[in-house]
């Protein structure tokens, strides 16, 4: 099962997002914010409400309920979702998803201060 995101169960997420990690300094909580530039969720013919962001792969789902829309000239042009992680089992079990999404998705890892990657157009 490839890695994939879903806002209707379902119905995997085309668009791919720009995601961001944050992480205390201990390490164990943590936040990754996904931000969606014109998703097919936001589509006209997309049917029934947005109630939150599923991660699917071959381990199982994770959830997050916290998806707000971003507006421009009242259209919704965005989605933005935050994934928040308070162990260091569930940000490994998020780092696990992330790679295989990346992989499936052609993307690759920039981290801080990494510019050497150049595919790299989105974080991971």
């Amino acid at each position: 099962m490839a890695a994939a995101i879903q806002f209707f169960r379902g119905v995997d997420e085309t668009v791919v997002p720009d995601i961001r990690l944050t992480r205390s300094r201990d390490g164990r909580t943590g936040q990754a914010t996904f931000v969606f530039e014109e998703p097919e969720a936001l589509a006209p013919q997309s049917v029934g409400d947005i109630t939150g962001m599923f991660m699917l792969d071959e381990e199982g789902e994770m959830v997050t309920r916290e998806v707000k829309a971003r507006f421009v000239n009242g259209k919704a042009s965005a989605l933005e979702a935050t994934y928040t992680w308070k162990s260091t089992a569930d940000f490994e079990r998020f780092m696990r998803f992330a790679q295989r999404y990346a992989e499936g998705h052609g993307l690759g890892f920039a981290g801080q201060g990494d510019e050497s990657a150049e595919e790299a157009q989105e974080e991971v």
